[in-house]
């Protein structure tokens, strides 16, 4: 995910996996429908907000370093962690 309209259609698309409707899920989480619209639009919210929507999905929000591969493609079982810093600040260190 790297937009909002990505987060957007996350959201939609979650939301009907579940069989809901927009009203039901405005009435869910208490949001106006309008309000709900102009998330599912793309518009931009708050955190608070995108939180509440999660919890009525029954999601949760997790924080992914995009230069790491994904666990689920890979097996990690024999390797060393990698420093954290190795690859995020080495235009820190010194030569």
């Amino acid at each position: 995910m790297k937009t909002i309209d990505d987060v957007a259609n996350m959201l939609a698309t979650e939301r009907k996996k579940r069989n809901l409707t927009q009203t039901d899920m405005r009435m869910l989480i208490g949001m106006s429908q309008q309000q709900y619209q102009r998330v599912e639009a793309g518009q931009d919210m708050r955190l608070s907000t995108l939180l509440r929507i999660l919890a009525g999905l029954g999601l949760e929000l997790e924080f992914a370093d995009p230069m790491q591969p994904s666990p689920e493609n890979t097996d990690t079982s024999a390797e060393e962690p990698e420093d954290f810093w190795s690859h995020h600040q080495q235009h820190l260190k010194d030569d």
